[in-house]
């Protein structure tokens, strides 16, 4: 049999879905994690959260700058007992069950006797109250949990703020006000990406690099042989960038070469480097996403990008969170098998898809991969060709976002109502994209989303394409007044380890979501959590951007905060 690679994507047939890889024995890259352009709004809006200092008053230790708070240095609720918390629920049980039994003998008798229920003697009296407390009690133990949840802020502690009102400066950033939620326990094993450091640059004979210049320039060493032949990555890189400048006159001033880790992505990242692209990180949030607050970063140079984000986070978080639903857990590779006849096409086929051979199949299949288990094969012939769908769990996601915003939200916050947003959504997201020929594309602008958060955590660009097939849906509920919106997004992948995860920026990125690395007790659930923040950021994005439209804030926005007022004649060279 000649084989051949039928697809390098993937492929997802299910709806409401969001996958994420991390390796697969038929792709060629270890790691395939994913730009795009579309417009965004944005009316940045001041969020002021708890105080630092308030939510941080119960530790029994000062709080200091730099120093981390351990989970023992903070009271919980059950610390104001007298008596150990297993004493004090045993007490709590005997009385409850206790008193029932004594009331209900007494009121068992009172009804043979004929005696009024309300003339009650002083034991049934106490018998009452002490039912009473410990009813009061138990309601309390079993929701201890939900004492300790309104301890966190909570979507009442944003304030939502008038146009008329008073502007208030935030008293935290978002970021900084979450830091009791997410500081890590351990600040060498958890903060170890802000302790790396590029190596020292070693200054290298001028002299020695010249000559090497001249051979790069004149052919006799080939560019991509640099690192091997000089064992050194940076001096390489600045080598190899001294002869492009040479080659093509031009020259690349601008582009930082110093304090970037070129060992780091030798083999695995970038080949022949001459510097990197900086490209600022803004973080959009907290957004409440299955009851849990992240903080996203995006790397982006769009303006506004990140502002309107975060006003969807902000409605989001105020209407109570948004909900994610994994439904499937599957990743797909096609080869294609070629024969000298149809027959024996199909005599494959029937091999491949007989319940009796996918045990065999799977043994061998499982060998390839400690990652990869195989689910299921279907076949599809085509003429002399059958192509070999293998679908595998391998940590991938696939699932879908949604979240009820309240009328007061998309009035105050969205600056709009809930009729315009889902004729809009309609109009552009449905029928307009269906009049442009869209493919899966029946959104606002989810690319613009997915290429920020994967940017900046280090995933594949290029798989935006697959990654930002979405579609927006919205509806009026509740009589209308309040507005149902959810994303469905077929293929979301993403990975937290192997390729771009593994650099300083995008790893503290990764850090800052708590999902670096590969996860120890479940293997996949890191990039199954990534995928799920990707597709909640997506969520805030469509409805912050189609809120703009709806008010007309758009243009306005874009021409104040996207627009460059630099002379751009005098920068020419």
């Amino acid at each position: 049999w000649s084989i051949a690679r039928a697809t390098r994507g993937l492929v997802r047939r299910s709806s409401f879905s969001i996958n994420n890889p991390h390796r697969f024995p038929f792709s060629s890259h270890p790691f395939t994690p994913s730009l795009l352009k579309t417009s965004l709004s944005t009316s940045i809006m001041d969020v002021r959260r708890r105080p630092l200092k308030k939510l941080l008053h119960r530790s029994s230790k000062p709080y200091k700058s730099g120093q981390l708070l351990k989970h023992q240095d903070q009271q919980k609720p059950s610390d104001a007992f007298p008596l150990p918390l297993h004493v004090t629920n045993a007490l709590f049980f005997a009385m409850f069950f206790s008193v029932m039994y004594f009331l209900l003998h007494r009121w068992r008798d009172k009804i043979r006797n004929s005696t009024p229920l309300h003339v009650v003697t002083f034991s049934e009296m106490t018998a009452l109250i002490s039912l009473l407390a410990s009813v009061i009690y138990l309601l309390g133990f079993f929701g201890i949990d939900f004492v300790q949840s309104i301890l966190r802020p909570s979507p009442a502690s944003w304030v939502i703020e008038d146009d008329n009102a008073e502007e208030d400066t935030p008293v935290k950033p978002c970021g900084q006000a979450l830091i009791p939620h997410i500081l890590p326990t351990n600040l060498t094993s958890e903060m170890e990406v802000e302790k790396k450091k590029p190596p020292p640059t070693i200054d290298y004979n001028p002299e020695e690099n010249e000559e090497i210049v001249k051979q790069v320039v004149a052919g006799t060493i080939p560019s991509y042989a640099l690192e091997t032949k000089l064992g050194d990555c940076r001096r390489a890189a600045s080598v190899r960038r001294e002869a492009l400048e040479r080659i093509t006159g031009k020259s690349l001033t601008g582009m930082p070469l110093e304090g970037f880790d070129y060992e780091s992505i030798l083999g695995q990242c970038c080949e022949m480097p001459v510097g990197y692209i900086q490209i600022p990180v803004g973080i959009a949030g907290p957004l409440l996403l299955n009851g849990a607050e992240f903080c996203v970063p995006m790397a982006t140079t769009e303006g506004c990008l990140v502002a309107s984000t975060n006003r969807g986070c902000k409605a989001i978080y105020m209407s109570g969170g948004a909900t994610c639903m994994l439904l499937k857990d599957g990743m797909t590779r096609a080869p294609v098998v070629r024969f000298g006849s149809a027959k024996r096409a199909a005599e494959l086929k029937l091999f491949l898809e007989d319940p009796e051979n996918f045990d065999t199949l799977a043994v061998v299949f499982n060998k390839s991969s400690r990652f990869g288990k195989l689910q299921s094969i279907k076949c599809a012939i085509a003429g002399k060709n059958t192509y070999i769908r293998f679908c595998c769990s391998t940590g991938d996601a696939m699932g879908m976002n949604m979240a009820v915003i309240k009328e007061e939200v998309v009035r105050k916050v969205l600056k709009t109502n809930v009729a315009a947003l889902v004729e809009l959504n309609m109009l552009k997201n449905l029928t307009g994209s269906a009049m442009a020929g869209a493919l899966g594309g029946f959104n606002a602008h989810a690319s613009n989303i997915v290429a920020a958060v994967y940017i900046a955590t280090g995933q594949d660009p290029a798989q935006n394409v697959e990654s930002s097939h979405c579609i927006t849906m919205m509806e009026a509920i509740n009589d209308g007044k309040d507005l149902h919106i959810s994303v469905t997004m077929p293929s979301v992948e993403v990975g937290t380890v192997g390729g771009g995860t593994q650099l300083a920026s995008q790893a503290a990125c990764l850090n800052l979501l708590g999902v670096k690395g590969a996860s120890k007790e479940e293997p996949g659930s890191n990039s199954r959590v990534l995928a799920t923040i990707v597709a909640g950021s997506v969520l805030a994005g469509e409805l912050s951007l189609m809120s703009a439209i709806a008010a007309g804030q758009l243009v306005k926005s874009h021409m104040k905060y996207n627009r460059s007022t630099r002379d751009m004649t005098k920068l020419a060279p």
